[in-house]
């Protein structure tokens, strides 16, 4: 099944942004997390069957305020299980990055880095230990990729942990996202480093992957750094209109793709890359499996997330 065929009815609500209607199998997730039903969580992250998708359902409890309650006694009453205590760290690293905000950090408080830090460090403490026991356990090592970026640690200490995660799950793409982050300028890296990660991910995934989304999240990464004129003009450029082709056809557009929970955000960034850059026919199959569904990011890039959908989704559909 090629992945246009199967996406949703393109209407004149547009996206909520709203995870759970993205992926409605995961509302029971939440009514359990928000009930304190910890056997029910227990049971419907163990049964996911892929890595991806408990470190997709990870960063979904990670969200659910208050969430840290039920987890602290999870985590207690089961200190052996790795699960819990890594569902817990992610919680807290939420906290802390909220704490943070998304602000460049020159405009984040000394109080705010320093609370930001400590819940940090609380989930840290509780990843090493997961990660010592559990060498192999991805959901804990892709939480750590974004401890080390929190925490500075530094460009060699995020590839290290990532060699570690990959040397089980080469192509996971939740873990890789967070690496493709850690690479950026913003965080000490380079576009040479994030373009040639992001590529390399491409290329070396099986055919019909999500990876080569990472692509997309890179030239969007370096859009955004850009002002004016030049921002203008970088997604409009062939070298970057050609990437963003070779690397739809190798993942969401390819005839081998299956969806899966991160089959939205990656048609989202291609279709958000194509859009800004002016490419509405590129765009187009990409708005046509999204329909009224979309993630936050990277809409969240723009003043009027909604609204911006809406126009470029149409222009696509025009084209």
């Amino acid at each position: 099944m090629n992945s246009t065929s199967s996406g949703g009815a393109t209407g004149s609500a547009g996206p909520t942004f709203d995870p759970y209607d993205n992926t409605p199998e995961l509302i029971s997730l939440r009514s359990a997390a928000q009930a304190g039903d910890w056997p029910a969580v227990r049971a419907f992250v163990t049964g996911l069957g892929s890595v991806a998708k408990v470190c997709s359902a990870s960063s979904l409890l990670a969200g659910i305020a208050g969430v840290e309650n039920l987890l602290e006694r999870a985590a207690a009453d089961l200190p052996g299980d790795p699960l819990p205590r890594t569902l817990l760290a992610h919680r807290y690293v939420v906290i802390g990055w909220d704490i943070r905000s998304s602000a460049r950090a020159q405009y984040v408080s000394r109080e705010q880095f320093e609370q930001f830090h400590a819940w940090l460090r609380r989930a840290e403490q509780l990843l090493i230990e997961v990660c010592a026991e559990h060498p192999a356990y991805a959901p804990a090592w892709t939480v750590r990729l974004i401890t080390a970026r929190g925490l500075q640690l530094g460009q060699a200490e995020a590839r290290r942990r990532y060699d570690r995660l990959s040397a089980h799950h080469p192509h996971l793409y939740n873990a890789q996202t967070q690496l493709l982050q850690q690479v950026c300028p913003k965080w000490g890296g380079s576009w040479e480093a994030a373009h040639g990660f992001a590529r390399e991910c491409a290329t070396a995934a099986p055919d019909g992957s999500v990876n080569g989304a990472l692509v997309a999240l890179a030239h969007i990464e370096h859009w955004l750094d850009l002002e004016g004129a030049e921002r203008a003009a970088y997604l409009r450029g062939v070298p970057v209109r050609d990437d963003l082709r070779f690397a739809a056809q190798v993942s969401v557009l390819h005839p081998s793709h299956r969806p899966d929970w991160n089959t939205i955000g990656a048609h989202s960034a291609f279709a958000f890359a194509f859009s800004l850059g002016g490419h509405t026919a590129d765009a187009a199959p990409h708005f046509a499996f999204l329909g009224d569904r979309a993630p936050e990011h990277p809409w969240d890039y723009l003043s009027d997330p909604r609204a911006s959908y809406l126009k470029y989704r149409k222009s696509a559909t025009e084209a």
